[in-house]
């Protein structure tokens, strides 16, 4: 019913920046809970931002704050994820989920979008 798509990856160099956009037409998205996640070649899943459905409230990973910014844009029904001053640990595949009620309880995350790659280099 929900199918979740990533679209914005990409090779950028060290300090740099890229957008991400998770987008839905099977659903909307603003009803959800949405979050980011990503995962580097032998690690594990990282949670690194969330915005609730409910408040609109969001949230960043240590590693990740300050430097990333979560957003929606309901018209368009997508969330994004802005990602600044990037360095080559970012590099990784960048998954998008939706669901809830709780942000910090992953099989909350009902719908999950395939990964898209996104590698620091110069």
């Amino acid at each position: 019913q929900v199918q979740l798509v990533v679209s914005g990856g990409g090779l950028v160099q060290p300090g740099g920046s890229l957008r991400l956009s998770c987008s839905t037409s099977g659903g909307t998205l603003s009803d959800y809970s949405v979050g980011w996640f990503r995962r580097a070649p032998g690690k594990e899943r990282e949670f690194i931002s969330a915005i609730s459905g409910n408040s609109g409230g969001t949230y960043y990973s240590d590693s990740v704050l300050g430097r990333f910014t979560i957003s929606r844009d309901n018209s368009k029904n997508t969330v994004y994820l802005q990602m600044n001053s990037l360095k080559v640990d970012d590099s990784a595949a960048y998954y998008c989920a939706a669901g809830g009620p709780s942000v910090a309880v992953v099989v909350h995350y009902r719908y999950w979008s395939q990964g898209d790659q996104v590698t620091i280099s110069s």
